[in-house]
């Protein structure tokens, strides 16, 4: 067990790597998914394997640098250090998106689907409307470094959710190590 923790970093930065650049990949199709709904539906199928990728990521640490056991603690780390470097890599692309890139297309879509929604006039939405339309005000306001770290916060938020459940089915113990 003590040879998984040495290389604890090293496979977190790996394997933390590949999850960066799917989730980049992943990212691509969002804004493309506001022009064609089946790029949208896909990108929303990327998201929902992000815990199966950490899983899977997880238990190849534990098989190949821990000997097929790890205790939860350790796990969890891992999982965390993992999905850590993912969203530094995936923060460094949102920056570049927004900061070159976007010009506003995101912030106009979601304008214009809002816009197209209130001419529907069903009774009722109106105050959600108009609280959604201040919340694209605010978004507006925002530049991208805001925006950057608005996301990369997200993330971290959910990977320690996200974490914690993986570490809770990685996690193997010695039965050959247990003290009675």
């Amino acid at each position: 067990m003590a040879e998984g923790r040495q290389f604890l970093q090293k496979y977190a930065m790996h394997f933390g790597t590949f999850m960066g650049v799917y989730w980049v990949l992943k990212f691509i199709l969002f804004p493309l998914g506001l022009l064609v709904p089946f790029l949208f539906f896909l990108y929303l199928g990327l998201t929902l394997g992000i815990p199966f990728m950490g899983y899977y990521y997880t238990k190849m640490y534990r098989d190949k640098a821990c000997g097929g056991y790890i205790d939860f603690g350790h796990a969890w780390l891992f999982t965390m250090a993992m999905f850590m470097f993912s969203s530094i890599l995936t923060s460094a692309a949102h920056f570049i998106y927004f900061r070159f890139i976007d010009n506003g297309h995101i912030l106009h879509s979601y304008r214009s689907l809002i816009d197209n929604a209130m001419q529907l006039n069903v009774e009722g939405t109106e105050g959600y409307f108009t609280q959604i339309q201040e919340s694209l005000d605010l978004f507006a306001s925002l530049t991208p470094i805001d925006i950057t770290l608005q996301l990369l916060s997200t993330n971290v938020f959910l990977a320690a959710f996200l974490s914690l459940f993986i570490s809770l089915f990685i996690q193997k113990k010695d039965k050959t190590s247990v003290k009675i």
